[in-house]
């Protein structure tokens, strides 16, 4: 017989009861609702689209619409809205059998649309006779900021969605629905602004995404407590 064996039998204890205070929190739990992230997305992309379109119905199309080439027009357009839909996917959207967003994906898609539309802006610019050539580069900078307030909608929205589903990679989630927003803008810029300078094509059509990528990056963690 070992030492162990010899040892005093030692009844089982017993837990105390529970508290009255902790029976009322405990009955007072209900589930929590799962996020759903395909429905988010498609209601995200829905309010997007309807306030980008009411932005634009207020500002009016571009007078030279009609005298600039399909080819750039579709193309650049569709290059648009890829870069809103792409970033907003991967930050709302998590890969099969995982609950985190894609944080670095999401993050990486802001960083190449920020580039990619500043460097297609100044490569392809094209312009027919009633297109608008300005005086001063510093004249433009009104659709910088109707780009960055068209973004304002997407940001919002996919920030309440996260919010608090985030422990880590906050910043490139917030930067990429940033970006997002920020392409829904250039898509809205491109078919309102008649402006066909070089410079204010890639700066400030194309810069509309870095910079609602950099300020959504740095404010929406904070103000909506996405963490």
């Amino acid at each position: 017989m070992s030492a162990i064996d010899e040892l005093p039998q030692l009844p089982t204890p017993v837990a105390p009861p529970l508290s009255r205070l902790l029976e009322a929190e405990l009955a007072q739990l209900t589930p929590v609702a799962t996020r759903r992230p395909v429905r988010q997305l498609a209601l995200l992309v829905a309010l997007s689209l309807i306030y980008g379109a009411g932005v634009l119905a207020m500002l009016a199309m571009r007078r030279d619409l009609h005298e600039l080439p399909m080819y750039w027009l579709a193309g650049v357009g569709v290059a648009w809205l890829a870069g809103f839909v792409i970033p907003v996917y991967l930050a709302l959207i998590p890969r099969d059998g995982s609950i985190m967003p894609r944080w670095k994906a999401a993050g990486a898609s802001a960083v190449v649309g920020a580039v990619g539309f500043l460097l297609l802006g100044l490569s392809l610019h094209p312009s027919g006779p009633h297109s608008t050539s300005l005086d001063s580069f510093n004249h433009g900078y009104g659709c910088l900021e109707l780009g960055v307030a068209t973004a304002i909608v997407p940001v919002v929205a996919g920030a309440l969605f996260l919010r608090g589903t985030l422990p880590v990679g906050s910043r490139g989630i917030a930067a990429a629905l940033g970006a997002g927003g920020g392409s829904l803008g250039g898509l809205m810029l491109h078919l309102h602004c008649p402006v066909t300078d070089m410079l204010h094509v890639g700066v400030m059509h194309g810069g509309v995404v870095a910079v609602a990528a950099v300020l959504s990056a740095l404010l929406v963690p904070r103000a909506t407590d996405v963490k």
